[in-house]
């Protein structure tokens, strides 16, 4: 089966179709993609849980993708420190040439586990996130470090509406394809 058409098949109704993920996502023209999603469950104070399932699917940012190609060239492997997640409320489009959130929300990010996703080419990282204050988060950026650092990816999506104590588990995962 041809890949556009298996593309499409993965694609969730109501997304909008972007020939530059069409490219990334497939392999098309050599190119070996670095894929990304985010999935969210929201656990409110009041015991609910809402899972919204996949929220996000796009490609890592520029700045990632350089330093990939420099810790390739050395001795120092710096990847096992991107598990810091960190979210925000400003929904201005994401784009690969991101560094930061657009508004944080302020709270300290939070340490992910980082575990194999369901095949061995499936970087993931979850984390549970306890808001310290009433927000509406619609942002989610996977950092280097505890403050500032690299990002490695942003991810925008619906607003979810929190108040302090309720809590996000942020389901992030990064897919590697060999090229083929």
């Amino acid at each position: 089966m041809n890949k556009l058409v298996l593309w499409l098949r993965r694609k969730r109704p109501g997304t909008i179709l972007k020939v530059r993920d069409f490219i990334l996502n497939t392999g098309l023209f050599g190119i070996a993609p670095l894929s990304a999603s985010l999935s969210i469950r929201v656990f409110l104070t009041n015991g609910v849980v809402e899972d919204r399932g996949v929220v996000s699917i796009h490609a890592v940012t520029d700045t990632f993708v350089a330093q990939l190609v420099d810790t390739l060239q050395s001795s120092e492997a710096t990847f096992s420190d991107y598990k810091y997640h960190d979210s925000g409320t400003e929904n201005t489009a994401e784009d690969q040439t991101d560094t930061g959130l657009g508004t944080a929300c302020g709270d300290d990010r939070t340490i992910g586990t980082q575990i194999e996703g369901a095949t061995s080419n499936i970087y993931k990282s979850v984390a549970t996130h306890t808001y310290t204050a009433a927000f509406s988060i619609v942002e989610h950026g996977l950092f280097n470090a505890a403050t500032v650092g690299i990002l490695m990816d942003r991810s925008v999506f619906s607003a979810v509406g929190v108040a302090a104590g309720d809590k996000i588990e942020f389901t992030y995962q990064l897919t590697c394809t060999a090229g083929g």
